[in-house]
C-alpha cells in the first residue's frame, strides 16, 4: 500500500510502498477514503521542538480520516465489512482512574494515533473496535474525515451553556470556525471572532459570525460598543495559541464569564491572575474529545442541519501531498482533505 511516512527525524515526509498492516482480534482494518491535516501533522511534517521530543520514526501520521471497514478481527461483534467510519484517535488504556469513572478523554495513558502508533497518511489503517465511529451510509466522506477536529470544537463550545449569550472566539482557523457554527447552532446572541488573516475573516463572514474582528488593525472594544455590549463576553473560546490572545480576552470577558482553552502555545504567557480571581472567571483547558459523549453530539447537530462544509477549502489527490501541505501551513487556508479513494 502507499503511505506518507516520517523516515527521518528531520523535516520532511517520504511517500512509500509498505505493507497493508493487518488486524488484531480486536481491531478493524480500514479502507482509507479521505484524512484531513492537522496542525499535530505540520508540527511532525516540519520536525519542531515538540515533534523532535515527542515522535518515534518511523511513523506513519495522520489521526482525521473516514473509510471503510474491509476486514474485522475475530472478537469484533459491532462491526461488519462495508461499513462507513471515522476514528477516535486517542487510544486509552480502560484501567486508570479516570477511565474506570468513565472520564476516558482524561486518561493519563493515551496514545495517540499518527503521533504514537502509525496513522492515516496511508490506503489501510487498523485501530481497535473501541475507537471506530460508525456512520450512516451516505455520508459524505470529506465531512466524516473532519469529525475530529469537528469534535474538538463541538468539546470546546459545549462546555458552557450558550443560549442567549456574547461568545468571543480569537482565532478564525479551522475549529474556530467550527466552533463559531455551533456557538450559532446552540443559541449564542453575539458571536465575535478574531484573527489576523483577512482571508479567513472573511471565510468566517460568511459562515454566519456576528462581526469578524482584524486585531491588527481594529479595536475589540469598539466592536463590542457597536454590538450594544456593556459587561463583557459571557464565554470566550481560546483557539488560535496567539500569546496576545488570554490576555486580550481576560481583558473583555465580564465578572463570572467562562473561558476554554484549545489553542497551543508557543511560549508561556503572562497574564494578570488577579483579574482571573477578583472577576471570578472560569477557566478550562481542553485537550481532544469527550468519548463518547461529543461523538453523539456532533453526529446529531449534523444530522440536524448544522453545515460545516464551508470550512473545507481544499481537496486535493494524495500524491499533491506536498502542495497541501504547503497551504495547510499558511494562516489564510480553512481545511485541507486529502483524498485516498482508489478511483481518485
Amino acid at each position: 500500500m502507499k503511505a506518507l511516512r516520517k523516515i527521518d527525524q528531520a523535516p520532511g515526509f517520504t511517500l512509500v510502498d509498505m505493507p497493508e498492516p493487518s488486524p488484531t482480534s480486536r481491531e478493524v482494518k480500514i479502507r482509507v477514503l479521505r484524512t484531513g491535516i492537522c496542525g499535530t501533522d505540520l508540527h511532525i511534517k516540519s520536525w519542531d521542538a515538540w515533534a523532535a521530543k515527542t515522535i518515534k520514526t518511523p511513523i506513519t501520521p495522520g489521526h482525521e480520516f473516514s473509510g471503510v471497514v474491509v476486514e474485522v478481527g475475530s472478537e469484533i461483534t459491532s462491526l461488519k465489512i462495508g461499513d462507513h467510519v471515522s476514528g477516535e484517535g486517542h487510544i486509552v488504556c480502560n484501567l486508570c482512574r479516570n477511565c474506570r469513572a468513565g472520564r476516558r478523554h482524561l486518561c493519563m495513558n493515551t496514545i495517540s494515533v499518527g503521533v504514537n502508533r502509525d496513522g492515516a497518511f496511508a490506503e489501510f489503517i487498523c485501530i481497535p473496535e473501541s475507537n471506530v465511529w460508525k456512520h450512516e451510509s451516505g455520508i459524505d466522506p470529506d465531512l466524516a474525515a473532519i469529525f475530529d477536529p469537528l469534535g474538538n470544537a463541538v468539546h470546546v463550545a459545549l462546555s458552557f451553556p450558550l443560549v442567549g449569550e456574547d461568545v468571543l472566539i480569537t482565532g478564525a482557523g479551522p475549529i474556530g470556525l467550527m466552533a463559531a457554527q455551533i456557538a450559532r447552532f446552540a443559541g449564542a446572541r453575539y458571536i465575535v471572532i478574531t484573527d489576523i488573516s483577512e482571508k479567513r475573516l472573511e471565510l468566517a463572514r460568511t459562515m454566519g459570525v456576528d462581526v469578524a474582528v482584524n486585531v491588527a488593525t481594529e479595536d475589540l472594544r469598539s466592536v463590542m460598543t457597536k454590538l450594544g455590549m456593556t459587561e463583557g463576553f459571557d464565554v470566550a473560546f481560546e483557539m488560535s495559541g496567539a500569546p496576545t490572545a488570554l490576555p486580550q480576552i481576560l481583558d473583555t470577558v465580564g465578572h463570572g464569564a467562562r473561558v476554554a482553552l484549545l489553542g497551543l502555545p508557543s511560549k508561556p504567557i503572562e497574564i494578570d491572575w488577579s483579574k482571573v480571581i477578583t472577576n471570578m472567571v472560569t477557566i478550562k483547558g481542553i485537550y481532544g474529545r469527550e468519548m463518547f459523549e461529543t461523538w453523539y453530539a456532533m453526529t446529531a447537530m449534523i444530522k440536524k442541519g448544522l453545515d460545516i462544509a464551508p470550512v473545507i477549502t481544499h481537496r486535493m489527490h494524495y500524491t499533491e501531498w506536498e502542495k497541501a501541505f504547503e497551504i495547510a501551513g499558511r494562516a489564510d487556508a480553512g481545511k485541507i482533505v486529502l483524498d485516498w479513494s482508489e478511483n481518485a
